[in-house]
């Protein structure tokens, strides 16, 4: 099979995700917070991905003025993705409206009903995060218009289920609308491999932390570039009485110190010096600015280096186009290697 054979099999397995995104490309870019802004979004979607604003804890004005700044430096459609458990979600949904965002992905939670539907009232399409396959089925009932499955081998908030559990139990099951994959993804045969499965596209963000056009600091950089599969770790919960949201990150001086933290805390609710509910929100509170310091000031020990297993594939820092471009080629070589075999 020549390149030109390869490219239209390809084409042919990603066709729904790509009309469904309006991008040359069905990848998808991971929405992290204070890396996925104007500068890397709007390369993800030059480059023919669909870059993704990360509005995170961001106020309306400031997600106004994201997204305006977004617009002015690519000609080509991306998304926003907002956290369901932002107090001001209906503001923000607003926001994306006005400026005419085609795509709005809610994370963070089980979006609300009327969330969804008012989206889908402004016109752009609404894509959802689904855990389980009952929950991927609830949210095609509400109207959901994609669903994301993300498994645990992503950077951030993560579930318990892998990535590839999860594409086995979700993808023969939803066929109503498209569904894209994400959690570890790393490479463009694994993309094909997924997409072979019925995924109608995938989402990466670790692989594109170190482009050229991220603004995160060069040390959260070099801390990326020298790091394994086997660093990227979820945060320990030590006592079952006071749970802790899992978080995939780097292990750094920080990871000890929440240890410790919790520790300690727990001691004194257990010596009754704390009451519990203090206790909790000590705990919680514990990584509060730690990402924009690691990410924005470069503060990689104490700071929290959110990152998914996939992080050992990034081994340089260089261009978005050039890594879209490299999964594209192993997708495309990988399918030439097949025919050549005879599969």
């Amino acid at each position: 099979m020549n390149r030109r054979a390869a490219r239209a099999r390809l084409d042919g397995l990603w066709h729904r995700g790509r009309e469904f995104l309006g991008a040359e490309y069905a990848i998808l870019g991971g929405a992290m917070t204070w890396v996925s802004e104007r500068n890397l979004v709007s390369a993800l979607s030059n480059a023919g991905g669909f870059g993704v604003i990360a509005c995170g804890a961001m106020t309306p004005d400031l997600l106004s003025g994201e997204i305006e700044a977004t617009d002015g430096l690519t000609a080509r459609s991306f998304g926003v993705n907002l956290i369901t458990l932002h107090p001001e979600l209906d503001t923000l949904i607003d926001v994306c409206a006005d400026h005419g965002v085609s795509h709005v992905i809610l994370a963070g939670g089980l979006p609300p009903a009327p969330a969804i539907r008012r989206i889908k009232t402004s016109g752009a399409r609404v894509l959802c995060f689904a855990p389980t396959l009952a929950v991927a089925r609830r949210l095609v009932r509400l109207g959901a218009d994609a669903i994301v499955i993300e498994g645990a081998e992503a950077g951030g908030h993560v579930g318990p289920v892998a990535t590839s559990v999860l594409a086995q139990e979700i993808l023969p099951n939803i066929d109503q609308v498209p569904v894209f994959i994400a959690g570890g993804i790393g490479r463009g045969d694994a993309i094909l491999g997924y997409l072979e499965l019925g995924a109608s596209g995938c989402q990466l963000g670790t692989r594109f932390v170190c482009a050229t056009e991220s603004i995160a600091h060069p040390d959260f950089k070099r801390a990326f570039i020298r790091a394994s599969a086997r660093d990227a770790v979820t945060s320990v919960q030590i006592d079952p009485d006071f749970p802790v949201t899992p978080v995939r990150a780097l292990q750094n001086k920080g990871t000890q110190e929440f240890i410790e933290t919790q520790r300690r805390v727990i001691a004194k609710v257990r010596a009754g010096e704390m009451a519990q509910d203090e206790a909790q929100l000590e705990i919680e509170h514990f990584w509060a600015g730690a990402l924009r310091r690691a990410v924005i000031d470069g503060d990689i020990e104490s700071g929290s280096l959110m990152a998914g297993q996939s992080v050992g594939m990034v081994v340089e820092e260089r261009p978005t186009a050039e890594i879209i471009g490299e999964l594209v080629d192993q997708a495309l070589s990988a399918i030439e290697a097949r025919a050549g075999s005879g599969d």
